[in-house]
């Protein structure tokens, strides 16, 4: 255990140094806006009429003294998202607990919300993570109004979490809490839904049988229920302490969800200058807590997107992380989860488990994470270690349910599902890439094969119809990165790159796109970094050059012929499906290391 604590040191201590002065900057911005701000009674009188005019006489009073304070709600509410329907409810029991405390809350604005479940392998997915910073600009125009003091965001699904923390953290002088709404209740097998979906790819199901798998799957509110990013964002929302212990996987519209809801608006409360120990998000969100989420994602075999997004969350602290300390982490870090596309169990099963009470128990009594830090739920986070119940109306955190050290869904460290974490950098003549291991059978992990190239996901579909994809090869789809085209997912691929293997091929994807959280059983190199649009070498590769990847080990090469392949048009790409409003992301988007983020000035 020492020995493992002494290297978490070592890394955390790294970061801290190579951060050193942006940090630096970062809080004295907090700490000048912490000064300056909010200052409602100095606010000019027709401004600040303005900002409540709407209220009720009660309402006008509180928000005119300033010894009570005023919650801003975020939310990113619309009834198309499942995850995000229950949101509805939120805004009314939030202004009712801070009233019963003597407090006021304001729905101070909304923040888009697009489902990547229903843009996938659409050219909707193209704005999908350019919709991250979107949010975060979102966030900072709903706070810029400047009468609050403190916020809590409403938000789940995948881009949308880091959007709302990153805009938080531009407001860092602002206590801030994440309320998560929950997930569906289980449906179909996850099992059964990946069956039914190779069933389609390989001709031996009809669109009727799909449609029907999928909505028994994905059939009520809430998230999804496999560990994709949506979930893998609440579990990073406890890891770094910014929400209520043990209530990422509670079911929505249950008393407990409400009574958790309530008790979140109570606890910020507790947060404020007026009414508790000022405790500011800013604050909360140092060095220690980024290692902790990078920690909380490998244990837990969680989306390859925070790769990207714990990358730009840290920036917006004035925190720098790079690819390479997660990989070290990966070294010291034990997988002990195995849920859903890693396993076949769903998130609720993994609740039932023990979820991620469990399994922050396991890794601080093994000093893989770093206790001494400030959440909201108090000092320490060992305050993460029990999961609520509802006893008396009221909510109760207990400890989890202990578990046999061959338990399929969660282990312990001294018996894991696999001694590092799930996932890896790879680096090479490529240049760098992510690769999830977790889903991946150790046999698949890593492969010595020539090159298919596509440009786009539909290329290969095509060949694969076309009954083209013989043999072992690597599937290598380029100019798919943030610069060229918003770096799409490429889920599309996944359940025919599966009916390969099954076949017996020997088969893995190489591409400057994404796959994230529900990267499945196919050994995936993703995130390629230099991108094909930026000159990376990925956009050279020509048909048949010889590509290795070792997911174990981290490596990945290309032996290169004489004749590459040339650059697609991309023109197409940019417009339709509101593509063509967002030239100036494409242009001035970072590289994926760096958090593929347009909020350079962070």
């Amino acid at each position: 255990m020492q020995d493992r604590h002494k290297e978490l040191q070592r890394i955390t201590d790294n970061i801290r140094r190579r951060s050193a002065s942006s940090r630096q900057d970062y809080l004295a911005k907090l700490a000048s806006a912490q000064q300056l701000g909010p200052q409602r009674d100095a606010m000019p009188c027709s401004n600040l009429a303005h900002g409540m005019a709407a209220c009720s006489a009660s309402g006008k009073d509180k928000i005119t003294d300033t010894s009570v304070a005023n919650i801003a709600i975020v939310s990113a509410y619309n009834d198309m998202l499942s995850a995000h329907q229950p949101y509805e409810r939120f805004p009314d029991m939030i202004r009712a607990a801070a009233d019963e405390a003597g407090a006021m809350a304001q729905f101070a604005g909304g923040v888009p919300a697009m489902c990547d479940g229903v843009t996938q392998g659409q050219d909707g997915m193209d704005l999908s993570l350019y919709s991250r910073d979107l949010i975060a600009m979102s966030t900072a125009i709903a706070l810029s109004h400047n009468l609050f003091d403190a916020t809590i965001c409403l938000g789940i699904c995948d881009k949308i979490v880091p959007g709302l923390l990153i805009g938080a953290l531009a407001f860092g002088h602002l206590p801030t809490i994440f309320l998560p709404a929950g997930p569906m209740p289980s449906g179909l097998p996850n099992k059964e839904k990946a069956r039914v979906r190779e069933a389609f790819a390989a001709g031996e199901a009809d669109r009727q049988q799909l449609i029907a798998a999928e909505s028994a799957s994905y059939h009520s509110p809430g998230t999804c229920t496999f560990y994709g990013t949506a979930n893998t964002n609440q579990m990073l929302m406890e890891f770094m302490g910014l929400q209520l212990p043990g209530g990422s996987f509670v079911n929505p519209n249950t008393p407990l969800r409400d009574a958790l809801t309530v008790a979140g608006t109570q606890a910020l409360l507790k947060l404020t200058k007026q009414q508790g120990t000022y405790t500011p998000i800013g604050r909360i969100v140092d060095e220690c807590a980024i290692v902790n989420g990078i920690v909380g994602l490998l244990a837990t075999g969680g989306s390859t997107n925070h790769t990207l997004h714990l990358c730009a969350i840290a920036a917006a602290a004035g925190i720098k992380v790079n690819w390479s300390d997660f990989a070290e982490l990966s070294a010291i870090v034990p997988l002990l989860a195995r849920v859903y596309p890693s396993g076949l169990a769903d998130v609720n099963d993994f609740q039932q488990a023990g979820g991620l009470g469990y399994i922050i128990t396991q890794l601080l009594d093994a000093g893989l994470l770093h206790e001494d830090v400030q959440t909201i739920a108090g000092a320490g986070l060992r305050h993460y270690t029990k999961l609520p119940q509802l006893i008396d109306q009221k909510v109760s955190w207990q400890a989890p349910p202990q578990q046999p050290a061959d338990h399929p869904i969660v282990r312990g460290v001294d018996h894991p599902f696999d001694p590092q974490g799930g996932m890896n950098l790879a680096a090479g003549n490529i240049g760098r890439a992510i690769v999830k291991v977790s889903a991946v059978e150790p046999q698949f992990r890593s492969i010595e094969a020539p090159a298919r190239v596509f440009h786009d996901q539909q290329e290969f579909i095509d060949a694969f119809d076309a009954g083209t994809l013989t043999g072992d090869f690597v599937a290598v789809v380029c100019y798919q990165g943030p610069r060229a085209s918003g770096m799409p997912e490429l889920h599309k691929l996944t359940p025919y790159l599966g009916v390969l293997q099954d076949r017996g091929q020997r088969v893995a994807l190489l591409t400057d796109g994404r796959m994230s959280g529900a990267s499945g059983k196919i050994l995936a190199a993703i995130q390629v970094t230099p991108e094909a649009d930026a000159g990376g070498l990925i956009g050279t590769i020509a048909p048949g050059d010889l590509i290795r990847i070792d997911g174990a080990e981290g490596t990945m090469s290309a032996e290169l012929s004489s004749s590459p392949r040339p650059a697609p048009y991309l023109a197409p790409r940019h417009s339709g499906m509101g593509r063509e409003l967002f030239g100036i992301f494409r242009n001035s988007v970072s590289d994926a290391e760096s958090g593929a983020s347009v909020l350079q000035e962070i």
